[in-house]
């Protein structure tokens, strides 16, 4: 019976409690499912904020449109960039678990700072129209308020883009087919569960920005993290956890340090098939010939035994920098997707935006990229994989790298249409002699699904 329960043991992952955890009690997609609705809600909160944000500082913190988008940018990039800071942690320290739970409370504590200034007419310069002269500029207290209020809820953003997700993929075992495909589906449903916490972001929550205040838009977000932290918890006895086995980070620090100092004959004995296991007799045994300075690192120098390193870790670390030009591209799309939160967002305030009787706050329009998205999350998992998988007779169906290619150029297809738009509305403007013109919103949708379109494609997921 103990030997059974030993054969039941996932090597490598503890549960809540840090004790070992088990094949079919802890793991699967009933754990990950508690995911999916944290990022519902982790999403509607981030893009509460980000997604009118521009609003609130032109309108409500007398900033100028170009500061406004240049804060808004620097916000998001903060963001994304200090995902990096807790995939590391997740990695070197902590378990994802305990790393989202702190970044969720990070965030927490972000947007009541953030609430309580919108809430506060003393927190805040005086109301006037942002074109007048007369408008005051904001206090440095008051700076300092925003400012803390926004990097600390990046912070967490960061924390959290950088745990959650690969929290959720830790559920399913890549080492089998049924886990790889359990995988695949969790990170499309992934991006199903993302556009369905935007889309109630774009449409309610801004729709409370523009018309009740501030205040509701921060505190709505508040809420949702706080009820995040709640559902996250809910699930612990479920989740199996990653023990930390070190950061690819430090890794490819040790494998240049140790290519680096191994690139002089030293006076220690240096054996270049030390750390080799020829007992295997296969090719992995020996260093490929690509990147060949980092061939190096597997040197056997007695004086700096603490870098050695393994044929294994020097290949990753290969592998890193050939994704390198892949990374480089993906920031164009990325710079694509920075228009949408800023100056789209002030390009459809000078258009028609009514329906009807009803006007659309210009905020709401990325609902359109929000809803194809989650229209081809379940299209793509269970109509087009299946089709490519058969048609290409192979595990992957498309190939990370034809997703990401097809991404890019539907941002090139965004970015024309979104241009010749602009041209329209000015030429417009410029007739009529006045900003708001009879451009409708209309003219934004194509852009704004193109948008969708991208980063479906784009975002390369696991499978």
């Amino acid at each position: 019976m103990k030997q059974e329960k030993e054969l039941e043991r996932l090597e490598g992952y503890v549960d809540c409690r840090n004790r070992p955890a088990l094949h079919g009690k802890h793991g699967g997609m009933l754990a990950a499912s508690f995911v999916l609705v944290v990022e519902v809600m982790e999403n509607l909160a981030f893009l509460a904020t980000a997604s009118n944000l521009v609003t609130y500082l032109t309108g409500y913190m007398h900033l100028s449109l170009s500061e406004s988008a240049v804060t808004v940018n620097n916000f998001m990039a903060t963001s994304f960039l200090l995902a990096l800071l807790g995939a590391f942690l997740s990695d070197a320290f902590c378990t994802t678990y305990i790393i989202y739970l702190v970044s969720a409370i990070i965030e927490f504590l972000g947007l009541v700072i953030l609430t309580i200034q919108a809430r506060s007419a003393s927190l805040k310069p005086p109301p006037c129209f942002p074109s007048s002269p007369a408008c005051q500029s904001m206090t440095s207290s008051q700076v300092a308020m925003l400012f803390g209020g926004l990097y600390l809820s990046a912070l967490g953003i960061g924390g959290i883009k950088g745990s959650l997700a690969p929290h959720g993929a830790e559920q399913f075992d890549k080492d089998t087919l049924q886990g790889r495909n359990g995988r695949s589906t969790f990170f499309n449903y992934f991006v199903f569960s993302l556009a369905g916490g935007g889309l109630i972001a774009v449409t309610f929550v801004v729709w409370m920005e523009d018309n009740e205040g501030w205040q509701w838009g921060f505190g709505i977000s508040m809420i949702a993290i706080l009820l995040s932290i709640v559902v996250f918890v809910s699930g612990s006895l479920l989740y199996r956890n990653k023990k930390p086995t070190g950061s690819p980070l430090t890794t490819i620090g040790k494998v240049f340090a140790a290519a680096i100092f191994s690139h002089r004959p030293s006076q220690c004995t240096i054996d270049s098939n030390a750390g080799i296991d020829h007992s295997l007799g296969t090719a992995d045994t020996v260093p490929s010939n690509e990147l060949t300075f980092l061939n190096r690192a597997v040197e056997d120098d007695q004086c700096i035994k603490f870098l050695h390193c393994t044929i294994e870790e020097v290949e990753d670390v290969k592998i890193v920098i050939q994704l390198i030009p892949i990374f480089l591209s993906t920031i164009v799309l990325n710079c694509c997707l920075a228009q949408l939160s800023t100056f789209s967002v002030e390009q459809a305030a000078t258009m028609d935006t009514h329906v009807g009787s009803f006007k659309v706050p210009p905020a709401s329009l990325p609902i359109f990229p929000i809803i194809f998205m989650m229209i081809m999350a379940p299209v793509y998992d269970h109509v087009i994989l299946p089709f490519a998988r058969k048609v290409t007779r192979t595990e992957v169906g498309i190939t990370h790298l034809q997703r990401i290619g097809t991404g890019l150029v539907l941002s090139i297809v965004a970015m024309t249409v979104a241009a010749l738009v602009e041209v329209k509305r000015k030429r417009v403007a410029a007739e009529a002699g006045t900003s708001k013109n009879a451009v409708t919103r209309y003219f934004t949708v194509v852009d704004f699904v193109g948008v969708g379109v991208l980063f479906e494609f784009s975002t390369c997921q696991d499978s």
